[in-house]
């Protein structure tokens, strides 16, 4: 199988406004937009935003997004930090910190109760470092 791309697909109660968020906050650039879908790119990366109760959706999964978090990984955390720290409607989550298996990150609440978890890898202590592989 040749796969092209594997990308997330957040639903929203508000396409126009999540995708705004992403824009935003993030510096996403769309590649295709509709009413009720928009895709799109950061880089390499790519995500898409479709209205939950749209009929593509199959009934029965007609639903906001509960208990999902998008990664971005970064290579400076304290400048996207104090970039967004102040930013109106944004609502931090859990503070800027460093964790013991390897992450300094910040996370906020996106539109339609995804968590945005903003990350830049550290050096895990000694508890935590053979837990990585080394394997991309």
């Amino acid at each position: 199988m040749a796969t092209t791309a594997v990308y997330p697909v957040l639903m929203s109660q508000d396409v126009t406004a999540a995708v705004s968020f992403y824009r935003e906050a993030l510096g996403f650039e769309t590649t295709y937009e509709s009413d009720w879908y928009v895709s799109l790119r950061l880089g390499a990366f790519e995500l898409a935003v479709l209205a939950h109760d749209h009929p593509t959706i199959p009934e029965g999964y007609r639903a906001l997004p509960r208990g999902v978090i998008v990664n971005v990984e970064v290579d400076d955390v304290d400048a996207v930090h104090a970039r967004l720290a102040d930013r109106p409607g944004l609502t931090p989550l859990l503070p800027l910190r460093d964790e013991d298996f390897g992450q300094r990150h910040f996370i906020v609440a996106a539109p339609d109760d995804v968590l945005l978890d903003i990350i830049q890898p550290i050096p895990a202590t000694a508890e935590y470092a053979d837990a990585y592989t080394g394997t991309p």
